[in-house]
């Protein structure tokens, strides 16, 4: 068997900050954190924080007055932040910068009196903190169809935004959808599907069409991961995607297969491991890493961990 190891794969500068984010944030006062939903859409890495006292919300009713919440890698829309100002919570935002630049986006087109078409997935934590910044200015699709259906006429002005974890051959034809219906409508200098995720993706399409199996190491409700195990499949690739080798079936594999693996933005180095080792032991694999892209972006802890305190028992 051999194993083509993709890369770039694993954790992406906006995952690595809120990791080491949420890890500076327990080294300074300790367990008793909250984080509105999942730092990261990763069971590995959420698993772990909870073992270190870490918990994790989906309600803001859930988090003490006065407790210390980070906001997750997603973001989240001014209405959560208005309550946590009124719990009186010590809050530190996790949020991309990525993700940050759409939120920015939208309120920037909303003000100027746009309507925004937002590209994404119904109820993924990013796509609900981005519409809350101009709910009555934002109306979500997820596919080319539902552009068909939009109420909006050429006469109107619009704009466009998408969700940063999309696949690229997904938004590129829901993004020609509204340009043929919406000829005048607008959009951001730079696209909003980061880096991170179209890298991951390029590798993946390239080293797919050597494949007889495509293994992604993430979680099901993480989009970008999900995206790449779409790729493999949509090119007749039997692709699967799983949280770690426990998860894997010796039947899915030959002795003599080739197998990609990846892995989603927010997946770390360690479930990649345990997939390798699992298949050198049962088929004595042999591992070659495939440098499709260098990546060397880093973004800074946000400020507000100077300020915390130890929350008061």
């Amino acid at each position: 068997m051999k194993i083509l190891l993709a890369n770039p794969r694993g954790f992406c500068a906006g995952v690595n900050m809120a990791i080491e984010c949420l890890d500076e944030a327990i080294r300074r006062v300790g367990p008793g954190i909250y984080v509105y939903h999942e730092i990261v859409h990763n069971k590995y890495v959420v698993d772990r924080f909870t073992k270190q006292g870490v918990t994790f919300v989906d309600s803001m009713q859930e988090v003490p007055h006065g407790s210390i919440l980070l906001f997750s890698a997603h973001g989240v829309s001014p209405k959560i932040r208005s309550i946590a100002k009124d719990r009186n919570l010590q809050t530190v935002d996790a949020t991309c910068p990525l993700v940050t630049k759409v939120h920015l986006e939208a309120i920037r087109y909303a003000n100027a009196g746009y309507h925004i078409i937002l590209i994404g997935h119904e109820g993924h934590d990013e796509v609900i903190g981005t519409m809350g910044e101009a709910p009555e200015s934002i109306t979500l699709v997820e596919t080319a169809t539902e552009v068909g259906k939009l109420p909006f006429t050429g006469d109107d002005k619009l704009a466009y935004l998408t969700q940063t974890t999309l696949s690229v051959a997904e938004a590129t034809e829901v993004i020609g959808a509204l340009k043929i219906r919406y000829a005048g409508i607008e959009s951001p200098k730079k696209e909003d599907i980061c880096y991170a995720t179209t890298n991951r993706q390029d590798a993946v399409k390239m080293l797919v069409e050597s494949a007889d199996v495509l293994i992604v190491l993430g979680s099901q409700n993480s989009s970008n991961s999900r995206r790449l195990m779409e790729i493999g499949a949509s090119q007749g690739v039997p692709s699967y995607l799983v949280d770690g080798a426990v998860e894997l079936q010796t039947d899915w594999f030959e002795q003599d297969s080739t197998v990609v693996i990846t892995a989603g933005a927010s997946a770390p180095q360690v479930v990649v491991e345990e997939c390798t080792n699992y298949l050198r032991t049962h088929f004595n694999a042999e591992v070659s890493e495939e440098t499709v892209r260098e990546e060397n972006v880093h973004f800074n802890l946000p400020k507000e961990l100077q300020q915390l305190t130890r929350v008061a028992n």
